[in-house]
Order: structure tokens, then C-alpha cells, then sequence
């Protein structure tokens, strides 16, 4: 959901890049499954210089604006890892970089460089436990703020750097020490969400999603590190993990960071030991409100819990590319030839100055997640001279030939590119580094906005960080899943609501090809609940807009940075000073991209549109309340800005629930006599009810075909999401917002976005079901979403008419019909042409169950996952739409189900439970192969009286 906010274009002239060096990141050869074996090595001469990044080299931003146009011709890739990653990454396919799946999460796969960079996960055997021990020291925020601050301190310049304070935070805390017996603990692999398993509660408050995330929880995890070279450095990188954590390894403190989204980097270097075994211990502590309220917690949304993405160790030579210290960009672009400039920090962890020269070769990068065999492009070599516990940056630039555009389906192709960087001294290869970037140009002004010329619109969605019934736990395959469903409904485009998401989502979205709005903030340092960001925005904003930006600027699917949503200073002068900071640092780590703020209370003449680059509006561009269409009137004052709805309709609905009468507006607020069912905790499927600060989809369609300058929409939300359930607070647990349900069933409202969006797809949906005992002679309004401009509707083969859209006109509506069992049938016509049928059936009583499943194979590695739907049938093998009997899933084989699930935001039946009802006829089972297995895995499904349905699944 939302809280409205405000947004402009950029007043750069020709920036100078200003690149500040900090540690080091991407990955190389693998060397093992998980740190828990043996691997790696370490420094016992430390870690990377503490003091300020030096600048040696400047560029000039590939950015040209002119009365607030804005126009790049950087491309930028995936360049949050170099290398390749051992163990078992997810790939794009869902699939394990050992099963040729695709896209892996930590690198490339099947790199031959010889280097001496490994990046590996640690997310296996890890203790977990909840609360302090007995008599632990304070450990909140306040007490331990000077302590964590000097991590965040490569972000900074050196006036505003902290300063450690001198001894060990939680000296003598039994939890750190390394002779500690957790053997008691619970033993968990991550990504882990700590709360997702339950139980609910009314302690927490439903926009939380009545989880258990608030309070403290610990981890523990041992590991060997061999004897090495004594130039080896060793990093920690956590992906994210919810919040404030702390980090200690051997009993030393080591850093920590407050922002639970956040991801970072330690250096551990100084503080494991060769040869012996290393302790891991990491404390988290989501605040626990002071009542159930959804104003006294620390988020107006599920937050997850726990170390809830992926843990890897990094080992690298003392001098070795920085944390995400690559930078490409491809300033001039034509069809025969792409520039290409990589901007390169290279750390160097040693007493001595050392010189070292750093290349490039740049390779295509194909769907499958591998590189061409020859380099269509070789950068020239640079020297550099790094002085001791320092950190330098040098350029490299190049052309590729007849470039391969990165660009979004189904008119371009999502074409990527990967760049090797190599640092030498003398003949000695120091480190090797894999930068996946994209061939693309950006160009946004009052016109709208074109990707490499072409005019597009953003048809885009939403989304929130969880991923349903596994809750905020990282896992590729279910966040492809997610977007699978989004590209079948047309969506080119994700707006991350409102954080930053997982690295490997990005991932995704380069290979699949949809545009991203990255948003790093949902409040600035006025909040909106008592706990949440702002307590210590002021200490991490720029620690936290800079990593961000860093770590997300090298994905081509990235077209734009979002500042903030629906702040509440936008109206007020400290809104705009704080609008101005946060857009040029955007600039200084990234002048190929504009910023972005959804709006939702500012007006045109406030001055907080000004220094934000591009126009964003939540709700207000097709009027808000009683105030009117506001996107012509932003045009009017700023004419050459790009104008987006942030965030639109915010239409409710449950999948399958019907409510009568319906209204015959075109939409109207969702109220306990209009649309909602609030015993049931319901509200009708119509698609015509909203939230009172919203309006329905057919108006924000409207508006977007009225102005042909607003550049697209970014609807509240594609998916169901766990917490927000307004406006069923009293007895819901997750939201009614999305266009598809928590399980990923798709809803009508799917139907009538596809038609929108996809307009040369031929489909035809009718609403609603037609399986109505009791309501025979009844008026039961029937409603078609078809991409065709015309149909006809039959019940039991009687025509009622054949209607036309009108102009803005987006559904076709037969409120009058009767309802009598038999069959509804449509027939959509574009032009004279019949474009498209569909139908549904009056179903007889449940006979037995169906399982299908949306892959046949899975990969063997305790990561992929297959999603299975169970559908209720009658006898003749029609869908049986308003029943619910209790399914009890079981599976046999090397496989586990991980989670169940059926898209109702009121059952409170925890997610791993093997029992589950089905909800409007279907019910969810979530299917893992076990780790290190290969075989046939069986699910069964049964219900009392109903035939079972067993399904198999291969595991690779």
C-alpha cells in the first residue's frame, strides 16, 4: 500500500563521475559447496584500508539534460559479483549452475580465467535461537550505535567517517564466544525468515501481518578455513538480513548495519584463523511495538525476520577489484558500434604501494547464463599505482561492434553482455572480476519515455519483497515464478516497494527483460510508525543510498532511482533540501539515471518537484479524493519532465468470491455495504471496488490514453502481499491489493490488465463463475475483459447481445443477466473478425482432486522448488469453484514440501503445514527435492469423500 508522494527531471549539465573506492565484492572459481567446508584462506596482514577512498581518475557522465529532458546512453549490467560462485546457485531456469540452468546467483558458471578470487555461500549449518541471553548487556541501537557506524564508512567522505571506540562490544556475552555449546540451538540453512512458520498472533498488528518477526533472534555457524597464502583477504557479504544486525566472528565484533534491506560487506581478514575452526555469531532484532497497532511497529508491511537472503565468503588476493568496483556505461550508442567505458576500483590490502595494470575483454552473455567463446570486444590496458592500504580507480574504454540492445519483450530483446576485468602485476594475474552489463539508452522528457528510440509505456506493477507462503526467504525460482506470471499478463515493468529487493531479483530482471524503479526508502526522517526507518535514517542515509546505488547500477533493468515514497515532508521545506541531497548523490554514483519519488500530497507549485529529475505520482494523476486529474496539471508546470504514476487504483478483490448487487458505477470505495463481506473477510472479485483514496483500473486506463505524454503506471500491486490487509484489518492477515493472489492464483483483474497490456493477444475472460445454487432467476451481472473491440455473450447458447467498447471503455458489462445453470460462452470480434472465445460451466458436486504442477523436473540441490496447484473437480472434470474441503498433502521420494498455501489473506492455518483448505476450489503445495538427491518425488493430495490425486516430479 502506500502513503502518496511527489517527483521532477534533472538540471545536470555534463557531470563529472566521481567514483569513491570501497572494498571489494564479485566472486571467481569456485572451490567448494558451502564454508562449512574447507576453502578460502586468509590475510595476517588485514583487511582494506579504513581510511578514505582515494579518487585517481574522473569521466564525464554519459548525461545530457536540457529543460529538464534527461537522456543516457549508458547501459549498465549485473555487475554485483565477478567470477564464478561454488555450490548451488539458482539459476534463471530455476535450475542449480552445476544442472546448465541458467543465470546463476553468485556469478557466471565455467569460467577458465586462473584467479584467485572464490565467492561461496554460507548458508548451511547454521544455529538458530530467539532473545538475549541472561543478563546480556544492552545491545539496542543507541548503545551500540558508535560501534556499527564505522561499517558504513567506505561510503562516506573521511570528515564524516566514524570512529570505533576502543575494546570489544559484548565482552563476555556467552552468545559470541567461541567455545559456546549451541548445540541446543535449532539447526537452520538460510535464506531463513524466522517468522514466516508462525504462529499468528493478535500481538502484532495485521499490517505486519499478525507474524512473529518483532524481537531478537541469533545465529551461530562454524567454519574451517585452511592454511594460505598470507595475502589472502576474506570478506563477509550478507545479501540482507532484518535489522539492526550485529556481526561478530571469533568472539570480536566485526560490524554490523541497521537497514534490514540493506546489503554489505565486512572485512573479516584481521579475525579468522588459518587452519582452525572460525565462529560466525550474528544477532538480529526486529523492535517490538508497544501495542498491536500498526503505527507502534517498525514496518506497515510483513518485514520478514532473520538472515532472510543469502551469506557468502569472499576470498580474494591483497589487491583485488573493490566491493562492486566496477562501473560501465556505454555513452554513445548507434547501430554499427557501442563506446564502452569501465570505470574500475581496485583495493589494495598490503603496506606497500604496488602498480598493476587492469583490462577488459567483453563477451556476450546468452539467456542460458554463458558466455560467448571469443571476446567481441578487448579494452585497453590501464596502469595504475595503489599506495598501501588504499583503494584507486582507473578507466578502460573500448566499442563493441554492431551491439545486441538490451531491451523489453516482446518488441526488443533482453540481450546482455559480460565483461572479464583482470588486474595484473607483471605476468602474475592478481584477480579476475565478471561485470554482466546491457547495450542500452534511456531517454525520459515531457514526451514519455523511449528505450533505445523506441516509445514505450511502463506497464508496470508493484511489488512488495515477500514471497508468500515462504515469506521473505530469498529463492530464485519463486521470485522467476512471480514474474513469470506478471510477463504472461503483460507487465514490462516492477517498481520494488518499498526497498530495495534480493540481488538475484535483479538478476531476473535483466535476463527476463523488464524494467526496474529500484526505491531504496519508504520514510526519510519523518516516519510514519513509531520504529521504522526514521529512528536512524540520519545516521544511514547516504551509507545506505550509496551501497545501494553501487550495487544495483550495473543492471541494465534498472531505469530509474527512487528517492522515496509518499514522504511526508514533501510538503514541507526540509522535504526539498533533503529532495536535493538525496538526487545528487543519486548523480554522483549515478548520472546515467534519473530520480524518481511517488507523490501523493505535494501539488505543482511546491517546491519538492523541483530537484527530483521525473514526475511521480501515487494516485494523484487521475485525482485523488476530491482533488482532480492532477497528471495534466503537472504537465502544465513542468512540460519537458517525464510524468509516471508511481502507484495507481489500488483496487481490492478476493479470487472467486462474488458479491451482489453490483455496483453499476465504474467504481466506487470499497465499503461494508458496498463490495466487502466483513464476517467472511471478502470483497467481490467485480474489480470495481477500491480503496477511498483510489480509483478502479478502467479510470487509470483512461488516463493513460487521454495523455499520451504519461510515460505508464505502476499498479498497487501485481501480487498479494503478507500484511496491509486494508481494508479487512480486523480479520485478515495479508493484503487484497494484488492483481494476483498470495499463492499466485490469478484473479479476474488479471484478465482485464492482460487484455490492456497485450492488446494483439487474442483472449476473452468472462466473469463470474457460473456455479450458483440458490441463485437460479436471480440478476447475476456477467462482465467479459477481452482484447478484442467487440462480443457477444450466450447463456445455454441464447445470445444477450453483442456490445462495442465505447471510448474509454475497458470491459464489456451485461448487468442484466438472469442466472439459470448451464454454460456462459463469449465470442470477441476485433473489427468483423472473430478474434477470440471463452466459456465456463456450471459445475456438478466435487468428485475428486487435480494436481498439475508448473515444472516436471526440479534440480536436486534443497533450492528449487516446484509449485503445485490443486484444483477440485465434478465428475465430468469441471472446475468446481465454491467449495473448500480440508486437503491433506503428502509426499514420498527425496523431496519435502516446504509450504501450503490457497491465496485466502483470512486463513490463519500456518504456511508449513501439510494440511490446508481449499479456498475457492484450489490450494497451493510448494515442493523442494532434498539436497544432494535425484529421484522420483510423489505428491499426494486427499480430502474427505473426493477421489485423491498424486503427481511426480523428477529430481536432477
Amino acid at each position: 500500500m502506500n502513503e502518496h508522494g511527489q517527483t521532477e527531471l534533472l538540471h545536470l549539465a555534463s557531470l563529472a563521475l566521481l567514483v569513491v573506492s570501497c572494498s571489494s565484492d564479485p566472486p571467481s572459481p569456485a572451490t567448494g559447496t558451502d564454508a562449512s567446508g574447507m576453502l578460502g584462506g586468509t590475510n595476517s596482514t588485514g583487511g582494506p584500508a579504513t581510511g578514505a577512498p582515494s579518487v585517481t581518475g574522473s569521466g564525464t557522465a554519459s548525461t545530457s539534460t536540457a529543460g529538464g529532458v534527461f537522456t543516457s546512453g549508458s547501459s549498465n549490467g549485473s555487475g554485483s559479483d565477478g567470477g564464478v560462485t561454488a555450490g548451488s546457485a539458482t539459476g534463471a531456469g530455476g535450475t542449480s549452475a552445476t544442472t546448465g540452468g541458467g543465470l546463476t546467483t553468485g556469478g557466471t558458471g565455467g569460467m577458465d580465467e586462473e584467479s584467485p578470487r572464490a565467492r561461496t555461500p554460507v548458508n548451511t549449518g547454521w544455529r538458530f535461537t530467539k532473545n538475549d541471553p541472561e543478563g546480556a548487556p544492552d545491545l539496542s541501537y543507541d548503545a551500540t550505535r558508535q560501534w556499527v557506524l564505522p561499517t558504513g564508512n567506505p561510503f562516506l567522505a573521511p570528515e564524516d567517517r566514524a570512529a570505533r571506540p576502543d575494546g570489544n562490544l559484548g565482552d563476555g556475552l556467552p552468545y559470541i564466544a567461541v567455545g559456546f555449546d549451541d548445540s541446543g540451538w535449532e539447526a537452520v540453512d538460510l535464506p531463513h525468515d524466522s517468522a514466516i512458520a508462525g504462529p499468528y498472533t493478535d500481538s502484532v498488528s495485521s499490517s505486519m501481518g499478525r507474524l512473529p518477526s518483532p524481537g531478537v533472534t541469533w545465529y551461530r555457524k562454524k567454519l574451517m578455513l585452511p592454511p594460505s597464502d598470507i595475502e589472502q583477504s576474506v570478506f563477509l557479504d550478507l545479501d540482507g538480513a532484518m535489522q539492526y544486525s550485529l556481526v561478530w566472528v571469533n568472539g570480536e565484533f566485526v560490524g554490523g548495519w541497521p537497514y534490514g534491506y540493506a546489503s554489505y560487506r565486512l572485512d573479516l581478514s584481521d579475525v579468522v584463523t588459518a587452519g582452525d575452526e572460525n565462529v560466525i555469531a550474528i544477532r538480529l532484532v526486529t523492535p517490538t511495538p508497544a501495542n498491536a497497532n500498526w503505527d507502534s511497529g517498525s514496518s506497515r508491511w510483513y518485514p520478514g525476520a532473520g538472515i532472510y537472503r543469502n551469506v557468502w565468503l569472499n576470498t580474494t588476493s591483497a589487491v583485488h577489484v573493490g566491493h562492486w568496483g566496477t562501473f560501465v556505461t556505454t555513452p554513445e550508442i548507434s547501430s554499427s558500434q557501442a563506446s564502452v567505458k569501465i570505470e574500475v576500483t581496485v583495493d589494495n590490502d598490503l603496506e606497500a604501494q604496488v602498480a598493476v595494470s587492469v583490462s577488459s575483454d567483453i563477451y556476450e552473455f546468452d539467456a542460458a547464463g554463458q558466455r560467448g567463446a571469443n571476446a567481441v570486444a578487448s579494452l585497453e590496458a590501464a596502469e595504475l599505482a595503489i599506495p598501501g592500504r588504499s583503494s584507486a580507480m582507473t578507466e578502460t574504454v573500448g566499442s563493441i561492434a554492431n551491439p545486441k540492445l538490451w531491451g523489453v519483450p516482446p518488441s526488443q530483446e533482453p540481450n546482455m553482455y559480460l565483461a572479464i576485468t583482470t588486474v595484473r602485476q607483471g605476468d602474475a594475474i592478481l584477480d579476475v572480476y565478471h561485470t554482466k552489463f546491457g547495450v542500452r539508452s534511456l531517454q525520459f522528457d515531457g514526451e514519455g519515455f523511449r528505450l533505445n528510440g523506441e516509445l514505450l509505456k511502463m506497464d508496470g506493477v508493484c511489488l512488495h519483497h515477500d514471497l508468500g507462503a515462504l515469506g521473505a526467504a530469498t529463492s530464485t525460482r519463486a521470485r522467476q515464478r512471480q514474474l513469470e506470471i506478471m510477463q504472461e499478463m503483460g507487465a514490462n515493468a516492477i517498481r520494488t516497494a518499498h526497498n530495495p529487493f534480493e540481488p538475484e531479483f535483479y538478476d531476473l530482471a535483466d535476463r527476463m527483460g523488464f524494467m526496474v524503479m529500484d526505491e531504496a526508502f519508504d520514510v526519510w526522517a519523518t516516519g510514519k510508525a513509531s520504529q521504522d526507518h526514521h529512528v536512524f535514517f540520519e545516521d544511514w542515509y547516504r551509507q545506505d543510498l550509496r551501497a545501494f546505488i553501487r550495487r544495483d547500477r550495473n543492471h541494465p533493468s534498472v531505469v530509474m532511482w527512487s528517492i522515496g515514497n509518499e514522504i511526508p515532508e514533501q510538503q514541507e521545506a526540509s522535504g526539498t533540501a533533503r529532495a536535493q541531497e538525496l538526487s545528487d548523490i543519486c548523480h554522483d554514483e549515478d548520472p546515467t539515471r534519473p530520480t524518481v519519488s511517488g507523490m501523493n500530497r505535494a501539488e505543482p507549485e511546491d517546491a519538492f518537484s523541483g530537484p527530483i529529475d521525473t514526475i511521480g505520482l501515487n494516485y494523484q494523476g487521475t485525482g485523488v479524493r476530491d482533488l482532480g486529474a492532477q497528471y495534466p496539471t503537472y504537465h502544465a508546470a513542468f512540460p519537458d519532465k517525464f510524468i509516471v504514476g508511481t502507484e495507481t487504483t489500488s483496487t481490492f478483490s478476493t479470487r472467486g468470491t462474488y458479491l451482489f448487487p453490483v455496483t453499476s458505477s465504474r467504481g466506487t470505495p470499497a465499503t461494508g455495504s458496498s463490495g466487502v463481506d466483513t464476517q467472511a473477510g471478502s470483497i467481490s472479485s467485480y474489480d470495481l471496488y477500491h480503496a477511498d483514496w483510489s480509483y478502479s483500473p478502467d479510470e487509470e486506463f483512461e488516463s493513460q490514453d487521454k495523455w499520451s505524454y504519461v510515460g505508464g503506471e505502476f499498479v498497487w500491486t501485481g501480487i498479494d502481499y503478507l500484511g496491509e490487509p486494508t481494508p479487512l484489518d480486523a480479520v485478515a492477515r495479508s493484503s487484497y491489493f494484488g492483481i494476483v493472489d498470495l499463492a499466485g492464483f490469478k484473479k479476474d483483474r488479471f484478465y482485464l490488465y492482460q487484455a490492456y497490456w497485450r492488446p494483439d493477444f487474442p483472449m476473452a475472460h468472462i466473469l463470474p463463475h457460473w456455479s450458483w445454487p440458490g441463485r437460479e432467476g436471480e440478476v447475476t451481472p456477467v462482465h467479459v475483459y477481452t482484447s478484442g473491440d467487440s462480443a457477444e455473450l450466450f447463456v445455454n447458447d441464447v445470445s444477450q447481445g453483442r456490445k462495442s467498447k465505447a471510448q474509454y471503455e475497458y470491459r464489456l458489462r451485461w448487468d442484466d443477466v438472469v442466472y439459470q445453470p448451464g454454460s456462459l460462452r463469449v465470442v470477441a470480434y476485433k473489427g468483423d473478425a472473430e478474434w477470440a472465445t471463452a466459456s465456463v460451466e456450471t459445475a456438478g458436486s466435487p468428485a475428486k482432486l487435480a494436481l498439475t504442477a508448473d515444472r516436471d523436473a526440479i534440480a536436486g540441490d534443497g533450492v528449487d522448488l516446484a509449485f503445485v496447484t490443486l484444483r477440485v473437480l465434478d465428475d465430468s472434470d469441471r472446475f468446481v469453484p465454491h467449495v473448500a474441503p480440508t486437503i491433506t498433502f503428502s509426499v514420498s521420494g527425496p523431496g519435502e514440501i516446504v509450504a501450503t498455501d490457497n491465496g485466502d489473506p483470512t486463513d490463519r492455518q500456518v504456511f508449513p503445514s501439510h494440511e490446508r483448505t481449499a479456498f475457492s476450489g484450489m490450494a497451493l503445495a510448494i515442493v523442494r527435492a532434498q539436497a544432494n538427491q535425484s529421484g522420483e518425488i510423489t505428491l499426494t493430495a486427499g480430502a474427505s469423500g473426493l477421489t485423491p490425486a498424486s503427481l511426480t516430479l523428477q529430481a536432477n
